[in-house]
């Protein structure tokens, strides 16, 4: 097995799509990508689900970038997968709605670029929807962000970037009740935002 990292992930692509080393490079590229499907689950609130759940759901979306990949197109692999993963969680939680499974019955995200994939109804391949789709997220996290307290922006922060509410917490050294109070505002907050777009 070659040293991967040395390669871009378009190359990486077209040798996989060429048969070599194929089993390697997905290997390689599956790890690679886990803690951005783990990011984007966890900005997303389950009432009654898991997180779990949805990583599956993710790693299948990130699966399904690397097969339907087209080096060819005028867009990076990272933002190719960042669409796919995005779709995939977004047509589990769908499903669920439809009551297909029970385990993701609601959600609220409660991240900016979780918020701009609802928006998105458009080629994952077309580079100037991609930027546009990127001013959506973005005019939306400054709805968020300007709702949000000082302190519910912090601990939203630290929460999307992986710390539970102990951990939050300690690094703000405040109770772990007011954490866990905060996160229910914030959830509530973007709720609010959401209805209102």
């Amino acid at each position: 097995m070659r040293n991967f990292e040395a390669l871009s992930d378009e190359k990486l692509i077209e040798l996989m799509k060429n048969g070599q080393e194929e089993d390697d490079i997905v290997e390689y590229l599956m790890t690679k990508y886990k803690p951005l499907v783990r990011k984007k689950a966890r900005a997303m609130y389950l009432v009654g689900g898991e997180t779990d759940d949805l990583i599956q759901e993710g790693m299948l979306g990130l699966f399904k970038a690397l097969r339907d990949f087209n080096p060819q197109k005028e867009v990076s692999f990272a933002s190719f997968a960042r669409l796919c993963i995005e779709r995939q969680l977004y047509n589990a939680i769908q499903s669920s709605n439809r009551q297909k499974h029970q385990p993701l019955n609601t959600y609220v995200s409660l991240s900016d670029e979780e918020f701009a994939s609802e928006l998105r109804q458009i080629s994952v391949q077309n580079p100037e929807a991609i930027i546009i789709d990127q001013e959506n997220a973005a005019g939306i996290e400054k709805k968020i962000q300007s709702t949000l307290s000082r302190f519910e922006n912090q601990v939203l922060k630290m929460y999307l970037e992986g710390a539970d509410y102990i951990q939050i917490a300690e690094r703000l050294d405040r109770p772990a009740k007011s954490i866990d109070n905060a996160l229910q505002r914030i959830r509530q907050k973007v709720k609010s935002c959401i209805t209102k777009r």
